[in-house]
């Protein structure tokens, strides 16, 4: 076994993939850092492998795999021990589908959509129509969590991958626990995880500076 993560710290896909590599305990991985902002992913011998160019991808031996869910589904199915993370069930794996189409349909565009103005066009403030978006994710996500867990009872991808994309919400509109007491102590839950703090929080303060840099 031989895996290679291309990588962008601060980005909330990337810090998924580095959660489930943590949850999993997969050793000797080595990590390859993609600067987008000098076009990095752009060349040529990326895009032999990645035509979207984008980060995460992960190289198992000859074998290349991009977008940061289908990369965790495939880490935990070669992997895992045990099917806890996606299970195999068909009812509890399309929860869990669900929940992570939710992250790349839903949350992810909403967070891309806020910063990109500001990272990426020299904005300085962050459009309130896109603040808005954030709020009604924040919605849609409370009303999800009617168990400890977003897919349930039992923590899953569906956590990891979720909770990347929301940590970085938070760093631009903060998770008021009074209107999404659900939300809340989900998220506690997520950040007390080992996984999150091996995987998610130094990426996490990337971010954060990276959003403080920008807005000046």
């Amino acid at each position: 076994m031989v895996l290679t993560l291309y990588k962008i710290d601060a980005s909330p896909p990337v810090r998924s993939v580095f959660m489930v590599i943590e949850a999993l305990n997969i050793p000797d991985v080595e990590f390859v850092d993609v600067n987008l902002f000098e076009g990095e992913h752009l060349k040529e011998e990326y895009l032999k492998v990645n035509p979207q160019h984008t980060v995460p991808m992960l190289k198992d031996d000859d074998f290349y795999i991009w977008d940061s869910h289908a990369i965790a589904a495939y880490l935990v199915t070669q992997y895992g021990e045990n099917d806890s993370l996606y299970p195999v069930d068909p009812k509890k794996r399309a929860i869990v589908d669900q929940r992570l189409h939710f992250d790349s349909g839903i949350l992810f565009p909403t967070l891309r959509g806020t910063v990109e103005p500001v990272f990426f066009w020299g904005e300085k403030a962050f459009r309130p129509e896109n603040l808005a978006k954030i709020i009604t994710a924040y919605e849609f996500t409370e009303k999800f969590l009617t168990s400890p867990w977003l897919a349930g009872d039992e923590l899953t991808l569906a956590d990891i991958c979720c909770v990347s994309t929301l940590s970085s919400m938070n760093v631009i509109s903060p998770i008021d626990g009074n209107l999404f007491p659900n939300l809340s102590d989900w998220f506690e839950r997520c950040t007390q995880q080992e996984f999150y703090k091996k995987g998610n929080e130094a990426g996490l303060e990337q971010f954060k500076g990276l959003v403080k840099l920008k807005l000046g």
